[in-house]
């Protein structure tokens, strides 16, 4: 009896387990791309939309600084504290691992004492702005999960602009604004992103939340990208179902969290006050301590991994598709045009994987490749590949499509789509008329068996 139960138990739990893959943990976590299942047809293959886990993006990126010879410490210089123009004993030296400051130091490991950095020449040129550009290339393409933030040790900027790019630097926009007093630097009145809604939430707007003076508990500007998501999914992000129906269907909102490049444009270091004092201008520079940018490979809803070949991000593709996003269909698999997933319906999206091509049919040794495995393409359900439809995929030689599952083919003939000869598998391969006369009987058999489930015969 207690084994009988144990046994019960068991096939429970791995029918839970088995439904469970179906579901992620999480709403729109879409962290399967395909699992098997039973049918009436045998076992086949589940598409489902799916999408790589949200990683630290800073691991990957390649930093370049304009001007390039902006860093200080070559020649060596020395600094002011903010504070006390007066305290002038800091020293950069870029040959002195102690007193360099390259900007490897933007991106390493936080919490060491002292605090690693990076620094820029200090504003001796003064009235000469000084503007430096910090581009953050990933070369390949991104989707942002989490705010960006950026930590600097010399006070927060009094001007900055948040820019990205789409198309890997060639084209630039502005993602946001910062300064001490927006209506001067920039001609916008300050907003904040609690001014926005769902209707405004991609304006582009500038703060004055960030850019205080010089302030040791004040050196950290975001780019909100959660109280921006919140507008859809709630102020705890509980209802992503929401936010990834609107990134589905709205491309705006889509586009607006994916990027291949960040450029942080400093514009004007932190001054603490209105007017710079042209005596002491080794005071004034710019030094990031952490950048922090989480995001995941955007990869079209195709794949739930990303590697790093040839210091290079590559989505690792699935449902049939390819290229460093998974933005097309492999060779012989373009039975329909590409198309990316969806997320809908929640909560296993749409996959819309690639299919086989017509074209691709026909050399056995191809053929097996392309078909590894006729029922994983089984389809009666949107995330499922049709083997033979009313379109594209026509059985041949008067073969009958049934359910989109299979061809019925004639008796001489076989294959996925009834493209090949039987005769062809024998020892003798066929005759110069097998094919014409075995189509030809096709009817007549097929009369033969009908007529013999009738108790009827041809004599």
């Amino acid at each position: 009896m207690y084994l009988s139960r144990f046994l019960s138990l068991h096939a429970l739990w791995v029918t839970v387990s088995s439904v469970m893959q179906h579901y992620p943990s999480v709403w729109g976590h879409y962290d399967v791309c395909k699992t098997q299942i039973y049918t009436e047809e045998g076992k086949v293959w589940d598409y489902m939309a799916c999408q790589p886990e949200a990683r630290d993006m800073i691991k990957y990126v390649k930093v370049t600084l304009d001007p390039p010879d902006i860093t200080c410490g070559d020649p060596p210089e020395t600094f002011c504290a903010m504070g006390n123009p007066y305290m002038c004993n800091n020293e950069c030296d870029a040959s002195t691992q102690e007193l360099a400051h390259p900007p490897e130091l933007m991106f390493d490991l936080e919490g060491r004492h002292p605090s690693t950095f990076w620094q820029s020449t200090t504003w001796k040129d003064y009235p000469k702005p000084l503007h430096v550009n910090i581009t953050l290339s990933w070369n390949k393409t991104i989707e942002l999960t989490d705010n960006i933030v950026i930590t600097f040790e010399s006070g927060r900027p009094d001007q900055m602009i948040l820019e990205k790019s789409l198309d890997y630097g060639r084209t630039w926009q502005p993602y946001q604004y910062y300064a001490t007093d927006c209506l001067d630097a920039f001609h916008m009145d300050p907003k904040s992103v609690r001014d926005l809604s769902q209707h405004t939430v991609l304006e582009i707007i500038c703060t004055e939340e960030y850019s205080t003076g010089y302030m040791t508990n004040s050196k950290i500007i975001h780019f909100e990208i959660k109280d921006r998501f919140a507008f859809f999914a709630g102020p705890r992000l509980h209802n992503m179902a929401s936010l990834y129906g609107q990134l589905d269907t709205t491309k705006k909102l889509r586009d607006f969290f994916t990027i291949t490049d960040l450029r942080i444009r400093l514009l004007r270091p932190a001054t603490g006050e209105i007017y710079v004092d042209e005596q002491h201008l080794a005071r004034y520079f710019y030094a990031i301590s952490d950048i922090r940018v989480y995001g995941r490979c955007k990869c079209n809803l195709h794949a739930t991994g990303c590697k790093e070949e040839n210091k290079r991000l590559l989505c690792e593709c699935e449902h049939n598709t390819t290229g460093p996003d998974c933005g097309k269909c492999k060779k012989n698999y373009q039975g329909r045009p590409w198309s990316p997933g969806s997320y809908l319906p929640i909560p296993k999206g749409t996959a819309n994987i690639c299919i086989p091509s017509i074209s691709s049919i026909g050399n056995p040794p191809k053929f097996d490749r392309i078909w590894p495995n006729i029922s994983s393409l089984e389809v009666s359900k949107p995330n499922q590949a049709n083997v033979c439809d009313n379109e594209l995929l026509h059985c041949q030689n008067g073969g009958t499509c049934i359910n989109n599952v299979r061809c019925q083919c004639p008796p001489a003939y076989t294959g996925i789509l009834c493209e090949k000869l039987k005769c062809e598998r024998d020892p003798g391969g066929c005759s110069q008329n097998s094919g014409r006369g075995a189509l030809s009987q096709g009817p007549l058999l097929l009369l033969t068996a009908l007529l013999g489930a009738t108790g009827l015969c041809i004599c």
